[in-house]
């Protein structure tokens, strides 16, 4: 996160934010009036030469030291791109990685049916009048990539790239939502994240150099990662997206999921759907081999072979590293399932740890760690099915519930990341005395629901029946946690049974059941083999409207259940 200040040290951000929208601040020659007021007017007055007068700094001025100071924090991250976080030494400007993938804008009103319209570019979401608005939604699923559109978008910024829409914007804001449980202020939150190390900038100065700005984009960056989500805390950020604070003012927050509370009849939505075949190849020419037809056309065909990989390789994450493995180890293009795709990555990161080392003592304790974390996967559970998932934890009582070596290991690897927070104990507590702390999350949330499917297997095992399963699962949304869901089942095919049961009987679980199933590795055991059965004596719809890889998997499905003893028992047809 570039060179935060220490934990203990305090950052120089003035109080006089606590309600940031409604404080107008003294100006300085008020202030300056009081403290020669308070002196005796009997006393001469000193001369002042001028060479010792002080150089009026203006709110240009301050203004131009922002912008520097804005332009440095994104540097900072988007020359970090990591496509394999194992691989520290590999670090990407997002320039050199970034690959249009399919975007869409929903074309109904707040209050009726609509449809999804297909844009060519994610410069489209600003620019084409049928999207034009001062608030818009970027919404996609995990891995979908909306972190690395603001990071392009930063960097469109920054060096002023024709064709930008952002080219002329006066400022810039992208604020990480995740950083800021508490921070009640934006201008606080501005200080804290994006300007720690200018100390001519104060919370006090951003909020006026704002105020005089003709054109300020304000990009929200992981609604569903924000601590104080779907609470009424009466914070800046729930004000803009409510579109109370900064109206005149572009705002696009991106999330999983659509806030509880939004101006629906201001705010434009838009989604990312993926990468399509065009995206893919651009990917590969662009991030990895250039020009060299024979290794494009190698990648290219391991996914084809493949066809459950091609399909999930429509989501960003899964392609890059898909991509990039393939290019270095042929075994990635066996892989016919998330679960194996992921298990075999966490693999790599160990392994690549492990070649690293030279201590012998060292290799051994490498090896058990990849094999034996139950706590991990405990903390992993606990926090995605609490009410309020719970996505990062404090370093120091992180390392002690883990064990110190265990901690840093998973640190060394990539698979944990630290971050700095703001400390935030009080809401009323004055903005000069706000510290930061060190917290830490997974790299991605689909890691935290990998090794969260682990501690799930355990549960959904012991449970002694259907209601104790239920009970297990009702806590989980599987439209918002899939991949735990699937993890699991691709893990343990017992427990799997069990989970493919409880969504069927959920309202619109039997597709999301599918995949699951597909998930399974190996034999089919006899509940996996009646859930087959089951679904498939159904009737299926495939529409145009479903994703691909849900038509694929109920292809897939159907071409399981013809090879299943049940079915050479006697002629069968879907629904029958």
């Amino acid at each position: 996160m570039g060179n935060f200040r220490s934990k203990r040290e305090t950052l120089d951000v003035d109080s006089s934010d606590e309600q940031a929208s409604g404080y107008e601040e003294p100006c300085a020659q008020a202030a300056q009036a009081s403290v020669t007021s308070s002196q005796s007017s009997e006393r001469p007055k000193p001369v002042v030469t001028p060479d010792k007068v002080t150089p009026t700094v203006t709110v240009e001025d301050k203004k131009s030291l922002l912008v520097n100071a804005l332009k440095r924090r994104y540097r900072i991250q988007y020359d970090a791109i990591q496509p394999i976080p194992y691989i520290k030494e590999k670090l990407y400007c997002v320039d050199k990685v970034f690959v249009e993938g399919g975007t869409e804008f929903y074309s109904g009103t707040a209050d009726g049916d609509g449809e999804w319209v297909r844009v060519n570019s994610y410069r489209d979401i600003f620019t084409d009048s049928r999207i034009k608005s001062t608030r818009r939604i970027i919404k996609a699923e995990a891995g979908y990539g909306k972190s690395t559109v603001t990071l392009q978008l930063a960097y469109d910024w920054c060096n002023g790239v024709e064709g930008s829409p952002l080219k002329d914007v006066e400022i810039l804001i992208l604020l990480r939502l995740r950083q800021l449980g508490n921070v009640k202020s934006i201008y606080k939150a501005i200080k804290l994240f994006l300007v720690p190390d200018e100390p001519q900038i104060k919370s006090s100065d951003i909020k006026k150099i704002i105020k005089n700005c003709q054109s300020v984009e304000i990009l929200l960056d992981g609604y569903d990662e924000y601590p104080d989500k779907d609470k009424r805390t009466g914070s800046d950020v729930d004000r803009i997206i409510t579109n109370d604070l900064f109206k005149g003012f572009e705002v696009s927050l991106t999330t999983r999921y659509l806030p509880k509370d939004y101006d629906r009849y201001q705010t434009k939505r838009v989604r990312l759907v993926g990468f399509d075949e065009k995206a893919r190849d651009q990917y590969i020419r662009k991030a990895i081999v250039g020009d060299d037809e024979d290794i494009v056309e190698k990648i290219k065909r391991a996914l084809k072979t493949n066809p459950i990989l091609d399909d999930l390789c429509q989501v960003p994450i899964f392609f890059v590293m898909f991509a990039h493995m393939t290019h270095e180890n042929d075994n990635f293009q066996k892989l016919k399932s998330v679960t194996d795709v992921f298990r075999y990555m966490i693999r790599c990161f160990h392994n690549h740890m492990r070649n690293k080392s030279l201590d012998k003592n060292t290799k051994k304790h490498m090896s058990e760690y990849e094999v034996e974390h139950p706590e991990l996967s405990n903390v992993a559970f606990e926090g995605l099915s609490s009410e309020h998932q719970q996505l990062s934890w404090g370093r120091e009582r992180l390392g002690e519930r883990l064990g110190q070596g265990f901690y840093d290991h998973y640190i060394s690897v990539g698979i944990l990341v630290e971050e700095e927070v703001a400390e935030v104990t009080n809401e009323m507590t004055a903005a000069k005395h706000i510290q930061t702390k060190t917290e830490t999350r997974f790299y991605h949330k689909l890691f935290c629901e990998y090794y969260a499917s682990f501690a799930l297997v355990l549960k959904v095992a012991a449970a002694r029946n259907a209601t104790e399963v239920k009970k297990i699962l009702d806590k989980i949304d599987p439209f918002d946690l899939q991949y735990l869901y699937r993890f699991s089942c691709g893990i343990d095919a017992t427990a799997g049974s069990k989970i493919i049961k409880y969504l069927q009987g959920r309202k619109d679980g039997g597709k999301f059941a599918i995949l699951c199933i597909l998930e399974q590795a190996g034999e089919i055991d006899d509940g996996i083999n009646e859930s087959v059965r089951e679904i498939c004596s159904n009737v299926f719809f495939l529409s145009n409207s479903a994703s691909q890889l849900l038509q694929r998997s109920s292809i897939q499905l159907l071409d399981i259940a013809s090879k299943c003893d049940w079915c050479n028992d006697e002629p069968w047809v879907p629904g029958s």
